[in-house]
């Protein structure tokens, strides 16, 4: 544009120039237009112009290619070995032009870092390592792979699998595409699992070796999906092609397909503790809402080791893991939980960053030898996805000597919208009251609390639902439009958590509001009187449900694991829980359990603790 306006003066003046000055008047005007393009020294200026003006065009394109070299000096060269990097012009120059932009997909995480980073280690599983230029390629042959099996823009790919390096070649491989990557919780029954697979639609199904029967269990009943590929081959049915081979005769060629902000990116279902699982629809924009904060707040750098041991289907695990990927630090792949695993393992790669969820806190806790562990090289352990007792944390917080941060959010808003951040957790001071508290809003998110009879925000200190607006909240739930005008109300999201404000704005949650006991007229919270009861020496684990009652209604019951070798009586927690609860709330009877049955986020499945109580029943309240 400067180039342009320059050349039209230059015009309009050498035109005046004619009518009114002689030829050596030309002359001067000439020097006195040098003068005010900026240039002090007219002579140079005439030098640099007469090597600029006879290719006008050629200035501005010159400049951009020397940019573009000087960037790729870091990038691979383009006769690179096979899986290695793109050896293609257009893969390696549509790398190159995202790396001169700001990050605005998912899919521009991995097209910038092969370029800036692109010797720098991506990701690691025991002995296997990708570079980020490796990665990339590899993304680049599996979005070949997809492309030639039918799968377009916004298609969806399921991936069935334990953590592994294959998720992101196809996480990332399936966002080159701009398709839609559905990764499944491995832990269903085949029924649940071909359910999820019909209802996203997949194009193609990926299938790890561990779940072979799984995929044999269904194979038959999935009549969207045309391509059903199986990591590390099928042991008998020569029909599903082996993952290595699917592409492994594609190009490292980018199909350069752009993404829009609004463009769903990645598609997770819900756990379905209240029902069917819901596809939760998470776009770019979603992602990009969240992950500026893995710089902000949680300290991230491209020199960090990030342990993902969460598992990859949820939120907790895949968010956390992007969350690195997006500053280009390591990630060291955790397959499955394996609480003294992983302590060995923060010590034998140096891991900075890590998030669990409390429940396997407490595992990692209860591991021989944790208290001679290596933890030295700790910076930060987010924790959340369900409530934590104070006894783990303040344990933790001992144990790991590193700093802490609690996180609350939902798949429905990419993970994260509250921190309680390191220095709100104050064991022994003033402060020490906030250990109960799930923190204040994350930057960019609106947090309101809600009474949903009246409709109006509650004061502070009161009980109501929380809800949430940001760019993070989900798109919606996938083919569910009733559902998800329910759950998105002009913007704001439902969470259906029960919480309250303090009088600094810190968030507390009590409860999930469909968890939530009516007794006489009065609310109990089973999570309040759960966190009394952890108090006790004797209790390992609890969960509180309501029961009914026919004086009451329903009244709590506490489902208790004890600690081993340890006695305690049923009417000895109810005159404990006397000591620490108002009566109402103090459940009215006991029951043993070996262990509280549990989703993928740690969560307590009290749907299934519930129901051999209210059988029969048409409604679960009473």
């Amino acid at each position: 544009m400067a180039r342009s306006t320059r050349r039209t003066k230059k015009k309009t003046q050498t035109k005046k120039a004619k009518k009114r000055v002689t030829a050596s008047a030309k002359k001067k005007a000439t020097k006195k237009k040098a003068t005010k393009a900026g240039k002090k020294k007219p002579p140079k200026k005439a030098k640099k112009a007469g090597k600029k003006k006879p290719p006008k065009k050629a200035a501005p394109k010159k400049t951009k290619k020397k940019a573009v070299q000087k960037r790729s000096k870091k990038a691979a060269p383009k006769k690179a070995a096979p899986n290695k990097a793109p050896s293609s012009r257009s893969a390696a120059g549509s790398a190159t032009a995202v790396a001169s932009t700001k990050i605005t997909s998912i899919a521009g995480i991995v097209r910038n870092h092969a370029v800036e980073l692109s010797g720098k280690v991506a990701l690691v599983q025991g002995e296997r390592v990708l570079t980020w230029r490796e990665l990339y390629a590899r993304a680049c042959q599996m979005a070949q792979a997809l492309r030639a099996s039918g799968v377009g823009a916004e298609d969806r790919v399921a991936f069935l699998d334990k953590n592994s390096i294959e998720h992101f070649e196809v996480f990332y491989g399936s966002g080159l595409l701009n398709a839609v990557s559905c990764d499944i919780n491995w832990r269903l029954a085949p029924p649940e699992v071909a359910y999820i697979v019909n209802d996203a639609r997949a194009k193609v199904l990926i299938v790890g070796q561990d779940f072979v029967p799984v995929l044999d269990a269904i194979a038959a009943d999935l009549p969207h999906t045309k391509k059903i590929v199986v990591i590390g081959g099928h042991p008998t049915n020569p029909k599903f092609e082996s993952y290595e081979s699917f592409i492994g005769g594609h190009k490292a060629v980018d199909p350069g397909v752009q993404s829009r902000p609004n463009d769903v990116a990645f598609q997770l279902y819900s756990s379905g503790t209240t029902g069917r699982p819901k596809g939760v629809m998470i776009t770019n924009q979603n992602f990009l809402g969240l992950l500026p904060t893995a710089i902000d707040l949680w300290k991230f750098d491209s020199n960090a080791n990030n342990l993902i041991a969460m598992p990859l289907f949820h939120i907790g695990g895949a968010g956390w893991a992007t969350a690195g990927q997006y500053v280009g630090c390591k990630s060291i792949i955790q397959r499955e939980i394996d609480p003294a695993g992983i302590v060995a393992l923060i010590g034998a790669q140096r891991v900075t960053h890590a998030f669990f969820v409390p429940v396997l806190l407490q595992f990692m806790l209860l591991v021989p030898g944790v208290d001679k562990a290596d933890f030295s090289s700790l910076r930060l352990i987010a924790y959340g996805a369900s409530p934590i007792s104070e006894q783990v944390l303040e344990a933790s917080l001992r144990t790991f000597k590193c700093e802490f941060c609690q996180v609350y959010g939902l798949t429905e808003t990419t993970g994260v919208v509250t921190m309680l951040m390191h220095e709100d957790h104050d064991l022994t001071g003033p402060k020490k009251h906030l250990l109960r508290s799930c923190g204040k809003p994350a930057k960019g998110v609106e947090l309101r609390i809600i009474d949903n009879d009246t409709g109006r925000a509650v004061g502070v200190g009161e009980v109501g639902e929380i809800q949430v607006r940001s760019q993070q909240v989900m798109k919606g739930y996938w083919n569910m439009p009733e559902e998800t005008a329910k759950s998105i109300v002009n913007g704001w999201f439902r969470t259906g958590d029960a919480g309250y404000r303090d009088a600094d704005g810190y968030v507390y949650i009590f409860d999930r509001v469909k968890d939530m006991i009516v007794s006489g007229g009065e609310n109990v919270y089973p999570a309040e009187v759960e966190n009394a009861l952890m108090k006790h020496p004797a209790i390992a684990d609890v969960a509180v449900i309501g029961v009914p009652d026919e004086k009451w209604g329903e009244v709590p019951m506490a489902i208790v694991v004890r600690k081993p070798d340890v006695a305690v009586t049923e009417q000895e927690i109810i005159d404990f829980s006397r000591e620490h609860l108002a009566g109402f709330k103090t459940p009215k009877r006991v029951s043993w359990a070996d262990a509280l049955p549990r989703n993928p986020s740690g969560k307590i499945l009290k749907k299934d603790l519930r129901a051999p109580y209210w059988e029969g029943r048409t409604r679960q309240v009473n």
